[in-house]
């Protein structure tokens, strides 16, 4: 039996890669992101050692991410090859790749005790548990405070650990995906302006901005279209060029002005305070706000998974056309050289007659 076609097999696969995030979520024990996480501390260490040189660092970061990168993602594409493997066992690790490249069901379970400490007042819990998920200094946070980085962590997160990778696994299945949470990972391990990272992380920085330009933008227009679409369009439109990111800034400008709330404005990173411009429009974040972020990234997650369903539609129906078309093109030809045959054969008789 051979493999069915790729575009109408991959929103079922999607959406089994989503229930399985949905069910079980990230792996406690064994995830293999964190033996991930430990070879890139353990290789960075050993390649970012000449850091006075900057030349040297740059070549070192790109040799580092090649290192980590590339022979994963090779075993991934071997181990869903159809042509070698049976298309079962390769759409299965499709799936696995999808749900190891997911983050939805961790991203909620960070996100909502946050709203729940802030609504009972426990702001040193909510500083506590907003910490893990931010790399801002929340210490000294109020609760507004505090509201605003759990919703810029949301939107933003929307992307990198939901809608990224399901951009790619439609690309590329399984090993797309895989690419992409890996690309992410090194990003959010190595592309820090500090003194260690400036140099070294440049390439991982780079490359995620290239990874993420377009799922970035995707992932804006899904939340204008599940909320405020005029208030978040015009947020994007006029912020996100503003925003330190290229593929944030249109994230959370559109998504902050779905919720008609305001984001950006003061943090302290690194012991330094930052003044960052306003994203969104409307009141100031409150705890409410983190649920209503988590129900819009749902929204639009339903809003991806239908779309891929379209196209699979839309797939199937472009293949009977097509079906047809060839159907059709090959009955004329055969009408057409029927006559010319018989009466190529009449006129041979005829001439045998005459003689």
């Amino acid at each position: 039996m051979s493999a069915p076609s790729w575009w109408l097999s991959m929103p079922l696969l999607a959406i089994f890669g989503v229930v399985l995030d949905g069910l079980f979520g990230e792996p406690r024990r064994a995830h293999p992101l964190v033996g991930f996480g430990r070879c890139a501390e353990a290789i960075e260490r050993v390649f970012n050692s000449q850091r006075k040189w900057p030349t040297f660092c740059r070549i070192a970061g790109v040799a580092a991410w090649f290192i980590l990168v590339i022979a994963p993602v090779a075993a991934a594409f071997a181990l869903t090859d159809t042509d070698t493997l049976p298309w079962p066992f390769a759409y299965l690790v499709h799936c696995v790749l999808l749900w190891f490249a997911l983050g939805a069901h961790s991203l909620y379970a960070h996100l909502l005790p946050i709203q729940r400490a802030l609504e009972t007042h426990q702001l040193d819990a909510a500083r506590c548990l907003t910490a893990r998920i931010v790399s801002r200094e929340t210490s000294r946070a109020n609760e507004t405070e505090i509201a605003r980085a759990a919703i810029e962590s949301t939107l933003e997160n929307g992307n990198d650990a939901i809608f990224g990778a399901l951009f790619w696994f439609a690309l590329a299945g399984g090993p797309g995906a895989l690419a992409f949470r890996l690309i992410n990972t090194l990003d959010a391990m190595w592309g820090y302006q500090t003194p260690r990272f400036f140099h070294f992380g440049w390439t991982a920085a780079r490359i995620d901005d290239i990874a993420n330009y377009v799922p970035a933008r995707l992932t804006a227009l899904s939340y204008a279209l599940c909320g405020d679409a005029q208030t978040a369009l015009r947020c994007w439109r006029t912020q996100a060029r503003k925003w330190r990111s290229p593929n944030a800034g249109p994230v959370i400008a559109s998504g902050a002005g779905s919720l008609n709330v305001a984001c950006g404005g003061a943090a302290r990173y690194h012991g330094i305070d930052e003044m960052r411009p306003i994203l969104g429009a409307g009141h100031a974040p409150q705890a409410i706000d983190i649920a209503r972020a988590v129900r819009l990234v749902r929204r639009a997650l339903r809003l991806w998974l239908i779309a891929f369903t379209v196209i699979a539609a839309l797939f199937v129906l472009f293949s009977r056309e097509q079906h047809r078309i060839a159907i059709a093109e090959k009955t004329v030809a055969l009408f057409n050289r029927v006559p010319v045959c018989e009466t190529d054969g009449l006129h041979a008789r005829k001439g045998r007659h005459e003689h």
